[in-house]
């Protein structure tokens, strides 16, 4: 399964607010936060221990603080995953997900990057790719929560083939789609070997419609991720959406054109999820670490992470 079928138009308007630049992304290394912020992720984790990819690449411009997208390394290799698998069914009012966080219609790069692929001057992952076991039973018609929940590090959701999509920042507390660098769908394994994105990758955008929305994943609190395009096929910007980085509209939602509250994917930081509106379910015990403090009650805040925000496993080599 991939990206699921779309609302043509539906509540999109005409032209979003504005147009991102891929040759000109703000980079979002200084965009993390302890309270919800538009444009920013709101962090469970407020240190960082460091890791991710050695050194930046030409396609960073930090003195602007701005990526170029088109002009990113990608990890060479081409590999299929023959016991990649998705499947989502309903169970009482819960949407329960399987797969083995491989993807089933797009190919994976050569992990660990080998010294020879030009990727690994600036990013040396250590890390193969393994197959998991990935079940989530998540609510099938979630409610806003009071407030919203900060997010932890790792993974936030799961996307429709199979993989397990993580927040947008590495182990350094960086813009993770940035700096690190991923295969020519976006996606790298961590050092428990999980495969995962930090962003919507390129090859779901592609296959997703060229106007109008299409539901692409879910997040953990069980609110859909959508791909959003306007007439002219532009995705949102962050001033189009709210702190969490979501919005209310009409969509395809259970099969019915709904409305309904949903996550949206930009080509700006967060990228995807910028903090919880509904109540995160117990992630898997895959989730890495990936930094030195956790907030808890009367830190920053105030707020304490969803239900399995905590540690999980810790990653090995540093990579998120």
């Amino acid at each position: 399964m991939s990206p699921a079928p779309s609302v043509p138009g539906g509540a999109v308007p005409a032209a979003w607010s504005g147009v991102t630049d891929p040759k000109k992304i703000p980079l979002g290394d200084d965009k993390v936060a302890t309270s919800p912020q538009t444009g920013y992720i709101d962090s469970c984790t407020t240190s960082f221990r460091g890791g991710g990819a050695r050194h930046d690449g030409p396609w960073l411009d930090t003195a602007d603080k701005t990526w170029d997208s088109t002009a990113k390394v990608s990890v060479q290799g081409s590999h299929s995953w023959p016991d990649a698998d998705y499947t989502e069914t309903v169970q009482g009012d819960s949407r329960v997900i399987t797969s083995h966080d491989l993807p089933t219609h797009q190919t994976t790069g050569t992990f660990p990057i080998a010294q020879s692929d030009p990727a690994y001057q600036y990013d040396t992952n250590p890390n193969a790719i393994k197959s998991q076991t990935v079940s989530l039973s998540l609510p099938l018609a979630p409610s806003l929560a009071d407030g919203p929940t900060c997010v932890s590090m790792g993974a936030i959701g799961v996307l429709k083939n199979g993989v397990y999509l993580y927040n947008a920042i590495d182990d350094a507390g960086r813009d993770a789609a940035a700096h690190e660098t991923q295969d020519s769908c976006d996606g790298h394994p961590d050092g428990a070997e999980d495969y995962h994105y930090h962003d919507i990758p390129s090859c779901l955008l592609s296959a997703a419609a060229g106007k109008g929305s299409t539901l692409v994943g879910y997040a953990l609190d069980g609110f859909g991720i959508y791909v959003e395009r306007d007439d002219k096929g532009d995705l949102p910007t962050n001033a189009d959406l709210d702190a969490c980085h979501g919005r209310t509209s009409k969509v395809v939602w259970n099969g019915k054109e709904t409305t309904v509250y949903h996550y949206d994917a930009t080509l700006e930081f967060p990228y995807t999820v910028g903090c919880y509106r509904g109540t995160p379910v117990d992630h898997p015990a895959h989730q890495r670490t990936g930094g030195s403090q956790k907030r808890a009650g009367g830190q920053g805040t105030g707020r304490r992470p969803g239900p399995g925000q905590g540690q999980g496993r810790a990653l090995g080599q540093g990579q998120g």
